[in-house]
């Protein structure tokens, strides 16, 4: 089984591919290998954190944008309270988004929470606390991407739908208003 159906198409933003697994496979790598090389637990964590930072940066700013034109932030209002605002492509440009691009995107931000997930579970038990604040950092850069571009999409399927409802109902009034339209 081909787990990339899109396996003859070519990325469309290579270089941006690139920055968005780097800094997921720095954080990951120099975590599990700092075990081997580091011996103070500030270091691993300010330079794995840092790595999970920049990380989460271009993946909020740069590649969700540019390889599945979604883009989120979130705002406190006047009241105090959390709202969340989302950017997505019209339509057409949505349509022509390179789908080799969309599928390393989507692949690589789920698998990075996994992977620190069961880096969590493997420090829960060799009973490692302090590394536990590592990889819940992590894990919540991780996720926040996961909910806020999954937040983002829903809300990018939901406004083309209403644009194709309100598109049909229009074409419908129009051709309604026409037909019985006395010339």
């Amino acid at each position: 089984m081909d787990l990339n159906p899109h396996a003859g198409e070519s990325y469309a933003h290579p270089r941006i591919c690139l920055f968005h697994v780097i800094f997921k496979a720095a954080a990951l790598a120099f975590y599990i290998l700092s075990a081997l090389f580091v011996d103070s637990f500030v270091i691993i964590f300010v330079i794995t954190v840092l790595l999970a930072a920049l990380d989460f940066w271009v993946v909020k700013n740069v590649s969700g944008r540019i390889l599945v034109g979604l883009r989120w932030w979130n705002e406190i209002n006047d009241e105090g309270e959390s709202v969340w605002k989302f950017e997505c492509l019209d339509q057409e440009s949505m349509a022509r988004m390179n789908k080799k691009d969309s599928w390393l995107f989507w692949w690589t931000l789920y698998l990075t929470a996994v992977a620190w997930l069961v880096l969590g579970i493997f420090s829960l038990i060799r009973f490692q606390a302090d590394y536990l604040l590592v990889i819940g950092v992590c894990l919540t850069l991780s996720i926040a991407n996961i909910v806020g571009f999954t937040k983002c999409r829903k809300d990018a399927k939901k406004q083309i739908q209403a644009f194709a409802s309100q598109t049909i109902a229009s074409q419908f009034t129009s051709r309604l208003q026409s037909a019985f339209s006395v010339v």
